[in-house]
């Protein structure tokens, strides 16, 4: 298990470590300008982006919920809302999911967010042995088996994402 410094410490990395499951701190050199935060992590830390996944925020039927997908790939939001009951969904404001997770955009993690909210990981993940996800800041990404990702989240996994080849 990797040992948590306090300079890396999030709420993400402090539940994974109160459950007692293994996971590997990926820091990196964020650079300020980038809007793509996950295919900058996958760019910086020469990672597959089907492999690393961001953590986004939809509204579905008034309620807030976080969709987990390839960065690599897009949100298909029909997808997301029929997994979750639902016939559409609309990406949460970022400000509300600021607010209800803790963490600032392009650093939310799935994982310790302030509040927990129905969890969708893309049914891609489970493919891997290992995926990324943002450790809850920008410039660090959390690698853990997707298992323990969707036991800590409670999370459905679905065919959520689009893939979208540069």
């Amino acid at each position: 298990m990797a040992k948590k410094m306090a300079s890396q410490g999030t709420p993400a990395t402090a539940a994974l470590a109160a459950a007692g499951v293994p996971f590997v701190l990926h820091p990196y050199a964020h650079h300020p300008g980038t809007v793509s935060y996950g295919m900058e992590a996958a760019e910086v830390l020469g990672m597959e982006p089907e492999r690393v996944f961001k953590t986004l925020m939809v509204e579905v039927e008034g309620r807030l919920a976080v969709a987990i997908v390839p960065v690599s790939g897009n949100l298909d939001l029909k997808s997301v809302a029929a997994a979750l009951g639902s016939k559409k969904a609309a990406m949460a404001d970022p400000k509300t999911a600021e607010r209800r997770t803790g963490y600032v955009l392009g650093g939310i993690s799935p994982l310790g967010q302030r509040q927990t909210s129905p969890t969708v990981l893309d049914a891609s993940a489970l493919s891997f042995s290992a995926i990324l996800v943002s450790g809850g800041r920008r410039g660090l990404d959390i690698e853990l088996a997707p298992a323990d990702l969707i036991r800590l989240t409670k999370a459905i996994t679905a065919p959520i994402g689009t893939t979208d080849k540069h």
